[in-house]
C-alpha cells in the first residue's frame, strides 16, 4: 500500500515537471520589434529632422573581448554612425605678430600695429635675399656684416665694393588691412574678424561634414530631437522617439524570463522530488 501511494505521487510530480518543462519548450521568447519606428534605416540611407538631413554613414557590428557575456565569451557589439552638411560653418585661422604666411602665393610677414589697442595690421613682402644674390653675377652669394651694418660685396676683377643691404635690395611692399576689412585667402572671401597685440584672427564660411557616433539600446540627439537607437541586425539602424515602447518591450521580456526560471524551478523540484519517493519506497523496511 505505501508503495502504491508513492508511486501515484511519483507519477503526479513527473506529469507536473513534464507538464512545466512542456510550456518552456514550446514557449517563443519575445523580442525587441518597433513595427513603425520614426526611421529604419540602412547604410547609406537619409531621414530628415526638422531642416536638417542626416545620412547614416557606418552600420558596424562587432565581437568584443570576453568576459562580457553571461558565459565569459565575446559579445556582439553594433553601432553606427550618421553624418550631417553645414554650408555655412564657421571657420577662424590666427596669423601671429610676426609670423611668416603665405598669401596669394608669396610669403608674407605679419606685423600688427604698435597701439594699445591695434585694430589693424600689415602683411610685409619676405624679400628671398638669397634667390637675388644667387641670381646676381656681380656679387657674391653671402652678405657680410662690419660694425653691425650688413654689405653686399660686389666684385669686379680684383675690385671688390661694399653696397650697404639696405641699399642693395629692393624695398619690400606691405599691405595694411583693419579689423572687417575682406581678404581673399585660399579661395574664400575671409573677414579680418579681430586684430589684438598677439596677431589679427581670420574668419569665413565654408562646408562642414558633421558625424554623430550612435550606440545600440542608447539615446541620441539630432538637431534638439532625442530618439533612442537600436540595431535589431547588423544591417539596420532604428531610431524611435517614443522610449516607452521600447520600456514596454524589455518589461516583457523580463517577465517572460522570470516565468520560464520559475517553469525550470517547478520541473527540476518535480523530478527531484519524484526521485526521492521513488528511493523511498524502495528502501528496505527493518522490523
Amino acid at each position: 500500500m505505501q508503495r502504491r501511494a508513492a508511486a501515484i505521487y511519483v507519477a503526479f510530480f513527473i506529469v507536473l515537471g513534464a507538464a512545466s518543462y512542456s510550456v518552456i519548450a514550446t514557449a517563443t521568447a519575445p523580442t525587441v520589434q518597433f513595427d513603425n519606428p520614426d526611421h529604419r534605416l540602412s547604410q547609406g540611407g537619409e531621414f530628415s529632422v526638422d531642416d536638417r538631413t542626416y545620412t547614416v554613414t557606418t552600420i558596424s557590428a562587432e565581437m568584443s573581448g570576453g568576459g562580457g557575456g553571461h558565459g565569459g565569451g565575446p559579445e556582439l557589439t553594433r553601432s553606427g554612425q550618421v553624418s550631417w552638411t553645414n554650408d555655412s560653418a564657421r571657420y577662424t585661422q590666427t596669423w601671429e605678430h610676426e609670423a611668416n604666411v603665405t598669401y596669394d602665393g608669396e610669403e608674407y610677414q605679419v606685423l600688427v600695429e604698435e597701439a594699445e589697442d591695434p585694430t589693424a595690421f600689415r602683411l610685409e613682402e619676405r624679400i628671398n635675399r638669397s634667390a637675388i644674390l644667387q641670381n646676381d653675377e656681380a656679387v657674391r652669394n653671402e652678405l657680410v656684416t662690419v660694425n653691425g651694418t650688413e654689405y653686399v660685396v660686389r666684385e669686379s676683377g680684383d675690385n671688390r665694393s661694399l653696397t650697404p643691404a639696405s641699399e642693395y635690395f629692393p624695398e619690400p611692399s606691405s599691405t595694411q588691412y583693419s579689423e572687417g576689412d575682406t581678404v581673399q585667402y585660399q579661395g574664400n572671401a575671409t573677414t579680418v574678424a579681430s586684430v589684438s597685440g598677439d596677431g589679427a584672427t581670420l574668419a569665413w564660411t565654408g562646408t562642414r561634414t558633421n558625424t554623430v557616433d550612435v550606440g545600440n539600446e542608447a539615446n541620441v540627439t539630432l538637431n534638439g530631437q532625442e530618439y533612442f537607437a537600436y540595431f535589431p541586425d547588423n544591417s539596420t539602424l532604428v531610431l524611435e522617439s517614443d522610449y516607452g515602447v521600447y520600456e514596454q518591450q524589455t518589461d516583457e521580456i523580463d517577465t517572460y524570463h522570470g516565468h520560464v526560471n520559475g517553469l525550470w524551478g517547478v520541473s527540476i523540484v518535480s523530478f527531484a522530488t519524484a526521485i526521492l519517493l521513488l528511493g523511498m519506497a524502495y528502501m528496505p523496511s527493518r522490523y
